[in-house]
């Protein structure tokens, strides 16, 4: 019987693709998140029937898995971090602020 093979690429590019959405609020927790999701339960599969798996492909889906945990993470901080500014300091002073720099820059 073949050995079936777990193809981590699916959770690499989610999770790489949430971290480049981390500088939009950190958002990119949501693509972050599947792909965790991803990993896990096709890692609980392979746990269920470890004969049925081969073992390189059970390794790269576990770093998968912990690359995606780690951007999850961070997306996350990030996330409770923009939420918290915008609490305190306030949309609209953020928008302020943003408009200020954008100016300044075009007057450069």
């Amino acid at each position: 019987m073949e050995q079936q093979k777990l193809n981590p690429t699916l959770v690499y590019v989610l999770a790489i693709l949430g971290l480049l959405c981390c500088c939009m609020g950190g958002l990119g927790f949501i693509l972050a998140g599947i792909a965790f999701f991803i990993a896990a339960s096709k890692l609980k599969a392979a746990k269920l029937n470890p004969e049925n798996f081969d073992m390189a492909s059970v390794k790269a889906m576990n770093t998968a898995k912990t690359v995606a945990l780690v951007i999850l993470i961070i997306n996350i901080l990030y996330f409770v971090y923009y939420v918290y500014l915008i609490s305190t300091v306030g949309w609209d002073e953020i928008m302020r602020q943003s408009q200020e720099m954008m100016d300044q820059y075009q007057n450069q």
